[in-house]
């Protein structure tokens, strides 16, 4: 059984327009989790706390992963891309060789929450087309057992696999336990691996509450408990990369001057064609 490595909290933080976060990867504390670059969760019943949103932006070099709980984005991008998040559906972007897009909340009775997942992509295929997939609620399967259930979003799970289509090998479950339910689930040896939980406890080698992210061992599975008022959490595992890791804003690459070029196609409006 997998045991914990390290238990973070996430740290307050502003980004895009005003937009108040969490930032649970990506922060002081935990850099990155190869492959996985940053989590932020938003969540708030405040409009003030999101409504500014997310104006247009460039990336390159990785995806992202909006998955929306509560809430509605409207999306559109510099390729021509438009569509909208709601409850319960996930936007995987492929930014590859770049993308500029806009991502502006709608509330819905006025609560936004929701996770987004930066993933990122081999050297191989930074520069590949970018792409959109717009995964509504009703196409991410639910696999039901006693105590619990799980969206399956990416990966397999039960025999049920989801529509997520990532770049390289990881899973993605959003997890939900009855109190003190026993739920065990496997991972693939030598992938890295979290829990994120947004609501209850669980315990494995100790008792962890909401709000935090526990990194797990590399080897064997995951095996935890739910507390005393059941769990809702996030389980993210993927593949390593083990390749270099250059960072310049929302630009992703594998030295510093891929992402000095990057900056530059996007002053010479190379990432608007």
């Amino acid at each position: 059984m997998r045991s914990i490595q390290k238990v973070i909290q996430g740290v307050q933080t502003m980004d895009g327009a005003g937009v108040n976060l969490t930032r649970v990867i990506g922060s002081m504390e935990l850099n990155m989790l190869d492959p996985f670059l940053l989590l932020d969760e938003f969540g708030s019943d405040n409009p003030k706390d999101y409504i500014a949103g997310f104006p247009p932006h460039p990336h390159r070099g990785f995806e992202t992963i909006t998955y929306m709980l509560n809430g509605k984005f409207h999306h559109k991008d510099s390729a021509g891309n438009e569509g909208y998040l709601t409850d319960g559906s996930v936007q995987w972007m492929t930014a590859g060789r770049g993308v500029i897009h806009s991502e502006m909340p709608e509330q819905t009775k006025g609560l936004v929450h929701g996770f987004q997942l930066w993933l990122n992509l081999p050297k191989e295929k930074k520069m590949i087309e970018p792409a959109y997939n717009d995964i509504s609620a009703e196409r991410i399967p639910t696999v039901d057992f006693e105590g619990g259930s799980a969206r399956i979003i990416s990966g397999k799970f039960l025999g049920i696999t989801g529509p997520g289509k990532p770049h390289t090998g990881m899973l993605y479950y959003d997890v939900v336990l009855d109190l003190s339910i026993h739920f065990t689930m496997p991972i693939d040896n030598g992938w890295n691996a979290f829990i994120y939980i947004y609501e209850g406890s669980v315990q494995l080698d100790r008792e962890v509450n909401r709000g935090h992210l526990i990194v797990l061992d590399q080897e064997g599975e995951l095996d935890l408990t739910a507390g005393k008022e059941g769990a809702k959490f996030i389980v993210v595992a993927g593949e390593p990369l083990n390749e270099p890791v250059a960072r310049g804003g929302p630009f992703v690459m594998n030295s510093k001057g891929e992402v000095l070029k990057a900056f530059e196609d996007y002053q010479n409006g190379i990432l608007d064609k």
